[in-house]
């Protein structure tokens, strides 16, 4: 079993910066729209499973010997009404410009990518345990 680690640090009372083991940041806030700079942690929940999702299919459609003119995925996620407002489903539409793949082969390859390969879907779809503590500074 291998373990990640990141850090969020407050930057302000809606900013925050997450910064992995590498040193890799992300920014996130918690503004509403006409404010917003940065996604909030559900948009980088839909941000995580969508890139996941990516990877593998390109990968996959690369070694095909496929053209990718472009690739996107529209991630969209319906939230329950009450608190927490966590998802209740989320969609994901692939979008693959080829002049060589046909829909059903990419069709497959984002299967495959999406049920099999995806960490982060494997993990929305498990039963996670997580637990928390509160410390002072050392």
């Amino acid at each position: 079993m291998s373990k990640r680690s990141v850090t969020v640090r407050m930057k302000a009372d809606y900013e925050y910066e997450a910064v992995n083991q590498q040193g890799n940041k992300v920014e996130i806030d918690m503004y509403d729209a006409p404010n917003k700079q940065a996604q909030s942690p559900m948009d980088l929940l839909l941000s995580a499973l969508a890139g996941c999702g990516s990877v593998d299919a390109v990968v996959m459609m690369k070694k095909k010997r496929k053209t990718i003119v472009d690739f996107y995925v529209e991630a969209e996620g319906d939230r329950n009404d009450g608190i927490p407002a966590f998802y209740k489903s989320i969609h994901l539409k692939f979008v693959l410009v080829s002049p060589d793949a046909t829909e059903e082969e990419f069709a497959k390859v984002v299967a495959l990518s999406v049920d099999k390969y995806c960490s982060v879907a494997s993990s929305l779809k498990s039963e996670i345990t997580y637990s928390s503590e509160v410390k002072r500074p050392t």
